[in-house]
């Protein structure tokens, strides 16, 4: 992220009279795995009076060493003003969302929000079920390091392989490929080892950096992403990707 340009922003918005000024951001980006600096942001944002929203719909649960988020893993827990994220992903829910934030804010998204006021209440199951997943990560952090685990034994692996991938530590792991018709072969012939992946290209993201996108869970087990890798492997020979 270009914090000087975003810095340049928030100036002309200043110059312009901006009564308020939001900053905006993901605290992951879904299709790379990256991981937004908010701590940087943060400390902008408090520089020149300005507030931080962020999405942490690829990031609650797991992100972070107790699973906040991007906040808590960039050092700066209960400083970001307005916090939205989803109870589906890592939390398990099959539907709903949330927003946190000061309660003047609360209280006004929801008398003002159009997504709140016409959307249906939640089904009090996945109201349970949502409560049920928070108390458990409050309690224990065994899920979140076992996915952590996961996915830095899936991230060497595969770079040891010859694959190139984004480097991170999130989960989300882009095998990169370039081509979009190399990624849908790709997805299909793993699809065909049994293995389930998805290749993204253009329009999703640019033009030129198609890629397999991958997601570990805290479910795999040790043998399950191994057949997922030797999988790889096979395929990416087959398909000129490796050697």
């Amino acid at each position: 992220m270009d914090m000087i340009d975003l810095e340049h922003k928030i100036m002309e918005a200043e110059d312009a009279g901006a009564r308020l000024k939001l900053i905006a951001t993901d605290g992951v980006f879904s299709m790379d795995g990256d991981v937004a600096p908010v701590g940087d942001i943060v400390a902008l944002a408090h520089h020149h009076g300005a507030q931080v929203f962020t999405d942490e719909c690829h990031a609650t649960g797991f992100v972070g060493a107790t699973g906040r988020g991007t906040d808590e893993h960039c050092n700066v827990l209960g400083q970001v003003d307005i916090i939205n994220s989803t109870l589906g992903k890592a939390l398990g829910g099959g539907t709903g969302g949330y927003t946190t934030g000061k309660a003047d804010v609360i209280t006004l998204l929801r008398q003002r929000s159009r997504p709140y006021l016409f959307s249906n209440s939640l089904a009090p199951c996945m109201v349970a079920a949502s409560i049920a997943v928070f108390d458990l990560l409050s309690s224990s952090s065994t899920l979140r390091d076992s996915l952590q685990e996961n996915t830095d034994y899936f991230r060497r692996q595969m770079a040891a392989a010859g694959f190139s991938i984004r480097p991170g530590s999130h989960p989300i792991v882009p095998i990169m490929l370039g081509d979009a018709a190399l990624a849908n072969k790709m997805a299909a012939a793993m699809l065909e080892k049994g293995v389930y992946v998805v290749g993204f290209s253009y329009p999703v993201v640019p033009k030129g950096t198609a890629r397999i996108r991958v997601q570990l869970s805290a479910a795999h087990q040790r043998e399950h992403l191994d057949k997922a890798i030797a999988a790889f492997k096979d395929v990416g020979k087959q398909l000129g990707v490796i050697e």
